[in-house]
């Protein structure tokens, strides 16, 4: 992977760790309308780890999708967060070969089939029109597999559709998060199997 790439994921990692941390300074008005969202998201991540700690499948299907618009490149940066063993499966049977998203030997190859597959199950809308995503890598974080791309050279929207089936061809129950951020506005959903779209406007 390239230097420019490794730069452009770190930045969008930098940047949604950074958005993270502003929601603090927010107004009360909006961490009510979140607070529920939240506490969905935090009893997800403390019965994923619970299962865990059991050894036992977690049984939660749920991913997190994320976007950040970054006026300064004029980018939407996107981060994706699915359960490595989910993952691993669903990439096993699509594409008939051996998944190991942890051994650095093969990484190469995981990197193709991740970007076909993400490619193919997550399509982003700006103002109506198709936007083109780059995959810049993945990486793994505990229970979980981090998915990083970019849209470059989007000038600033009015509206976003997020068209999400991430994991729909292996469960029927599959959940996906969706945060979209711009600037100081945060907007939040849950879609549910077979419901995989979300629009919202700014």
């Amino acid at each position: 992977m390239s230097i420019l790439i490794k730069f452009r994921r770190e930045r969008i990692k930098s940047h949604i760790e950074s958005q993270h941390r502003s929601d603090k300074f927010v107004n009360s008005h909006f961490i009510d309308s979140i607070m529920s969202k939240i506490k969905f998201f935090f009893a997800i991540l403390i019965c994923g780890y619970v299962c865990l700690a059991l050894n036992v499948k977690h049984p939660l299907h749920v991913s997190t999708t994320e976007l950040n618009y970054n006026q300064q490149e004029k980018a939407i940066e996107v981060s994706c967060r699915i359960f490595t063993d989910d993952f691993e499966s669903i990439l096993a049977k699509n594409y008939k070969q051996k998944i190991d998203l942890a051994s650095p030997l093969i990484k190469g190859k995981m990197d193709e089939v991740i970007e076909k597959y993400i490619i193919s199950h997550l399509q982003i809308k700006a103002n109506g029109k198709q936007i083109n995503m780059r995959y810049l890598g993945f990486e793994i974080d505990h229970e979980a597999t981090n998915i990083y791309l970019e849209a470059e050279k989007v000038n600033t929207f009015k509206s976003v559709e997020v068209s999400n089936t991430i994991l729909y061809d292996l469960f029927d129950d599959q959940m996906s998060i969706v945060h979209i951020v711009k600037g100081k506005t945060r907007k939040s959903t849950k879609i549910l199997y077979p419901d995989k779209k979300f629009t919202t406007n700014f």
